[in-house]
C-alpha cells in the first residue's frame, strides 16, 4: 500500500517534470519563430525559459480558469475566437513579472505566436503525454 503511493507521486513528479520540459520545448521553438516578437534573455537561456514556463504553468492552473470563466459571454459569441485572447494574457502577464528576461511584444503576431504554442500545446498532449499515461 505505501508502495502504491509512492509509486503514484512519482508518477505526478514525473508527469509534471515531462510537461514543464515539454512546455519549454514549446516556448524555445516559438521564440525562435517569432524572435521579434517573443524575446527570451540569451544570458541563462534556459533557466529564463524553464522559469517562464513554471510561472506560464501556475497561471493556467490558477488564473487561466477564472478568466476563461469571466470571458465566457465574448469567447461564445465570438465563438470561441477569444480564447487566444487569453493566451495572450497570460503571456503578458509572464512578460510582466519577468521584465527583461521574456517579453511578448505588440498584439498580432503574439496573438499568432499565442496559436501556435495553443496547437504545439495540444499535440504535446495528443502524442507524448497521452502515451505517457498510458504506460503507467
Amino acid at each position: 500500500m505505501c508502495g502504491d503511493l509512492m509509486s503514484k507521486k512519482l508518477y505526478r513528479v514525473v508527469d509534471w517534470v515531462v510537461r514543464i520540459l515539454g512546455y519549454a520545448i514549446i516556448l524555445v521553438v516559438t521564440s525562435m519563430i517569432f524572435n521579434d516578437t517573443l524575446y527570451v534573455d540569451k544570458s541563462y537561456y534556459g533557466l529564463w525559459v524553464i522559469l517562464a514556463t513554471i510561472i506560464i504553468y501556475l497561471l493556467n492552473k490558477t488564473l487561466k480558469p477564472l478568466l476563461i470563466w469571466l470571458t465566457i459571454p465574448i469567447t461564445g459569441m465570438t465563438l470561441g475566437l477569444f480564447y487566444p485572447f487569453i493566451n495572450l494574457a497570460i503571456l503578458k502577464i509572464v512578460s510582466f513579472i519577468m521584465r527583461s528576461h521574456f517579453s511578448i511584444t505588440g498584439i498580432w503576431f503574439a496573438l499568432f505566436a499565442c496559436i501556435l504554442i495553443s496547437i504545439l500545446n495540444v499535440l504535446l498532449d495528443m502524442l507524448v503525454l497521452k502515451n505517457f499515461n498510458k504506460g503507467n
